[in-house]
């Protein structure tokens, strides 16, 4: 039985983007929607409308107009959108130069600085100067080994006003993660910081620097943001040159943005590089500008009197997404730290301090917040926060509750869902729509997402593949050193032909909200019945003995048995009374097939950089086979505690 949970009032409807969108299209072309459901009907059957009316809607800059808004449409991988368009992808992001607050930013420990879209595009003018005279052209690359800093988005916007390709990752990543990454694209120019602040430690960065710059021989300059200390000291880095001295000292500079066609390259985005090399996705522009505008303007409902958090590292797509905000003028709150420093409720008092009103984070923050005993809405003044979002992985029906219950019970509550592979969602929020318990609202427009069962048909109320039966402009252009396509091809078209595989395991009902259950590489198959892991962690995870948990699918005796690893909270004792409630709890609230037929307590749990489970990794590990790259964890010194179990032999 679905849980209704928040619906917007009518005046809020009435101002939503959304409303306005519909109005749009009901008068561009002579239609009479009066609902989403009727838009998201037309926007995946008239395509090619959609993303016209989009274009017009979001207000693109372009020099010059598209010829046509998508060519070969049936071939998926062959399609190609608003051809003949000339843009920069900077210039759409700066079309605000005036006073109104653009960025601030907040480092753990550190004061608020604030940056106004005036100030902002003058920064950008001046760094885009100074790698222009230093001879970065367009489709360089330039990296950032950064903070969630301002001078982050500064240095992507001046980098990507030139026509360069922008890519990051972030600086908890070891030496042998960046050299995954950078080392495959060859930058030009390294943008760092000295160092970062995380849970009340100095972290230092320059050291990894030298240690990358010595084994990528393309890196001309390394510029080096002082942070931590006001006068770090460079010698252990060639090249290297402090931000102040690098940049351009002439005030009142125009910026000479590159006018590219739609689909050149502005990011370079990585998988998680946990099953080898991480593959390079090439983003283009333009469909990177239209779907992160589709997504802010009309399913998060963001505007010019917003301001806009995503807890985020300068790694994870999210961070390229929330800089897109500035296409819309809203003011953005960059923070770079620990979200539990100084305490449980340090997000919340930003929240509060700097007037938040679009909260962005994770299903495993908002679970951690919920265990620490924290009431955001009671303790805080959560006055104008209008949405919260989460992505990273399938968000509980009682995270749903606890949101509702204690932190504020007018607001939508966007469960997000979608990847790097498409820097963008398929699945997210609907301002004018429903909230129901465990359901991501809807399917983004313009997106033919569908749920194939195994014998690939399309499916409703039952769970399958998510797949994309359609192209859509924000698909990455290519893959980086993937020349005939091959690996492109098969990170998505292998299983299905001309169809986009994703590898989650979701189901979509008749109103269109979508479940997801997990990813479909990690499903669990007893018996051959096919089992989603959140349906698991949904049940453990609820039980206030077990802070976190990990399951997965061992092969025993010609068949799969479900393992549970669990993480007990502080002072619980792992005991057989614990298993058999842990057995309980989910036998009662799923079937017996999802009872695990091992449960193992363990010290942590692994997870990747960006916050992932790592279920693949483990595994590996409890079959004894090899992890080939632990560089993409953020604690992968957990995964030897799974490695020989005595529980598991026998």
């Amino acid at each position: 039985m679905r849980k209704l949970l928040w619906e917007p009032s009518a005046e809020r409807k009435q101002a939503a983007n959304m409303t306005r969108f519909i109005a749009f299209v009901n008068q561009k072309y002579g239609l009479d929607f009066s609902n989403f459901n009727q838009l998201y009907d037309w926007s995946v059957t008239r395509n090619a409308d959609f993303w016209a009316a989009m274009w017009e809607f979001g207000g693109i800059r372009a020099s010059r107009p598209y010829e046509a808004v998508v060519t070969d449409f049936e071939d998926m991988i062959g399609s190609k959108w608003f051809t003949g368009a000339e843009l920069n992808f900077a210039e759409n992001l700066l079309r605000y130069r005036d006073d109104r607050m653009a960025l601030i930013f907040k480092g753990e420990g550190q004061p608020s600085v604030r940056l106004t879209y005036a100030q902002l595009y003058d920064q950008v003018a001046r760094l885009a100067a100074s790698l222009r005279r230093m001879g970065v052209q367009a489709g360089d690359r330039v990296a950032g080994f950064m903070p969630n800093m301002l001078h982050t988005p500064i240095a992507m916007l001046a980098a990507t006003s030139i026509g360069a390709v922008w890519s990051s990752c972030s600086p908890d990543f070891g030496i042998k993660g960046v050299l995954d990454r950078f080392g495959q694209i060859r930058p030009k120019v390294l943008f760092t910081a000295n160092g970062y602040f995380y849970n009340g430690k100095q972290h230092d960065s320059l050291e990894r620097v030298a240690g990358v710059i010595k084994e990528i021989p393309s890196i001309e300059r390394v510029v080096v943001v002082p942070y931590t200390e006001a006068n770090p000291d460079l010698a252990m880095v060639p090249g290297a040159v402090l931000y102040a001295d690098f940049l351009a000292k002439e005030d009142g500079l125009e910026i000479e943005f590159a006018q590219l066609p739609f689909d050149h390259p502005v990011y370079i985005m990585y998988s998680s590089g946990t099953t080898g090399l991480p593959k390079c996705m090439v983003h283009g522009a333009g469909g990177t500008l239209i779907q992160h505008l589709k997504e802010l303007m009309l399913h998060t409902d963001l505007k010019r009197e917003d301001t806009i958090f995503y807890y985020t590292t300068c790694g994870w797509m999210m961070w390229n997404w929330l800089i897109s905000s500035l296409a819309v003028g809203a003011t953005l709150l960059l923070y770079d730290g620990s979200p539990f420093y100084p305490d449980a409720g340090g997000l919340w008092q930003l929240a509060q301090d700097e007037k938040i009103s679009i909260f962005g984070t994770s299903a495993k923050y908002l679970a951690a917040v919920e265990k620490a005993g924290v009431k955001p809405g009671s303790e805080y003044d959560l006055t104008p926060l209008k949405a919260v979002l989460s992505t990273g992985s399938p968000l509980s029906v009682e995270s749903f509750e606890f949101v509702y219950r204690e932190i504020k019970q007018d607001l939508c509550l966007s469960s997000i869902s979608g990847g790097t592979d498409i820097v963008s969602c398929f699945a997210l929020g609907n301002p004018i729509g429903p909230v129901y318990a465990g359901e991501l609202q809807c399917r983004g427009l313009g997106m033919k997402v569908q749920s194939f069962d195994a014998n690939g048909r399309p499916v409703l109320n039952q769970k399958g593949e998510l797949v994309c039966t359609a192209s859509f402009p924000s698909m990455p252009i290519y893959f980086w050193d993937d020349p005939d396509g091959e690996k492109y091809r098969k990170a998505y078209f292998d299983v299905y032909p001309n169809v986009w595989r994703h590898g989650d395991f979701i189901e979509i009902n008749d109103d269109g909200g979508v479940v997801i259950y997990g990813r479909s590489d990690a499903t669990l198959n007893p018996g051959g019945v096919r089992i989603g892991t959140a349906e698991i962690y949904r049940q453990v995870e609820a039980l206030p003995e077990i802070l976190d948990s990990l399951v997965v699918g061992q092969e025993w005796d010609n068949d799969v048995r479900v393992v549970l690893f669990v993480k007990p909270a502080p002072g619980v004792e792992f005991n057989e009374a614990l298993v058999n409630k842990i057995k309980s709890a989910i036998r009662e609230n799923t079937t017996p097939r999802h009872v695990p037929a091992r449960v193992i307590p363990v010290a942590d749990i692994p997870y990747t950089i960006s916050g992932k489970k790592v279920e693949m990794a483990v595994r590996d590990i409890i079959h004894n086979r090899e992890v080939s790259n632990r560089d993409a964890l953020a604690n992968p010194e957990a995964l030897e505690l799974y490695r020989n179990q005595p529980a598991l032999q026998s």
